[in-house]
């Protein structure tokens, strides 16, 4: 049975975001996952996480100005020492929330930074990150995004990301695995799960076209993917990071025989 977490930054988008989370909590989501607490006092997190029983199972680095479009600075070499005190900052948080995973957001690659050195920047990121992070028991996961949504991000195929764990001096690091966006990049989902489920400690999940419902009404068969994943012994969370066609609770039929509950 998948263990899902519902996103907070796309779903229940009819209350405000620190009532979310009871809705969640009533739909039977038991995990959480957001891309930026920042914003908001972790105390007030912690006492509200407890209180609707869920667990806070991701959220993203510090990743730039996000309002201004930025997706990410690990890729960036002049912003080393802005994503070094983010590292600081999200680590605060995943102590106070008892969160195990952070994402690092490899960002958009100027047309003036080559290749080459992005991704030396982004493994010497990820090798400062990955055992600071690793002696407070919290894992960093990298994750690959699409290229029509992210015009320009850097990371984005399986195989990319595969190569750069493989080049790092760091154990620390996994895949979170977006099925939404590497269905887009490059389709063959059964296939690479199979081959990466060693890597991947994270997965999230989408409907295509639209990044709404994972529902029959679109590209990627989920019953089997999911059954998949229950094969293969995959235990850790899947979350839902969709954009709904309307009401959150209204179109969580999909995930009625999982144990999610859409009511009111």
């Amino acid at each position: 049975m998948p263990k899902f977490a519902a996103n907070l930054s796309f779903l229940f988008n009819e209350y405000d975001f620190l009532d979310k989370f009871e809705y969640a909590s009533k739909a039977g989501f038991k995990g959480v996952e957001c891309a930026s607490p920042y914003e908001y006092d972790k105390h007030q997190l912690v006492d509200i996480l407890g209180s609707n029983d869920l667990t806070q199972v991701l959220f993203n680095l510090p990743a730039g100005d996000w309002a201004n479009g930025e997706r990410g600075i690990g890729c960036l070499p002049d912003r080393v020492s802005e994503f070094q005190e983010g590292v600081g900052i999200a680590l605060e948080y995943a102590l106070a929330l008892g969160c195990e995973r952070v994402n690092c957001l490899a960002g958009i690659r100027p047309d003036d930074l080559s290749e080459e050195e992005a991704n030396e920047t982004m493994i010497s990121n990820l090798e400062y990150a990955g055992p600071i992070l690793d002696r407070s028991n919290v894992k960093l996961v990298v994750e690959s995004i699409n290229t029509i949504d992210v015009p320009g991000f850097f990371l984005n195929t399986s195989d990319q990301a595969v190569r750069m764990l493989d080049e790092l001096d760091c154990d620390n690091v996994s895949l979170q695995h977006d099925l939404y966006h590497m269905q887009i990049m490059e389709g063959c989902l059964a296939e690479t799960l199979k081959t990466n489920l060693d890597i991947i400690s994270h997965i999230q999940i989408a409907g295509v076209p639209g990044r709404h419902e994972p529902n029959e009404k679109q590209e990627i068969n989920y019953p089997y993917i999911l059954d998949l994943l229950d094969q293969a012994g995959y235990s850790r969370w899947v979350a839902c990071e969709y954009r709904p066609h309307g009401d959150t609770l209204a179109g969580l039929g999909w995930a009625a025989p999982y144990g999610i509950r859409p009511i009111r």
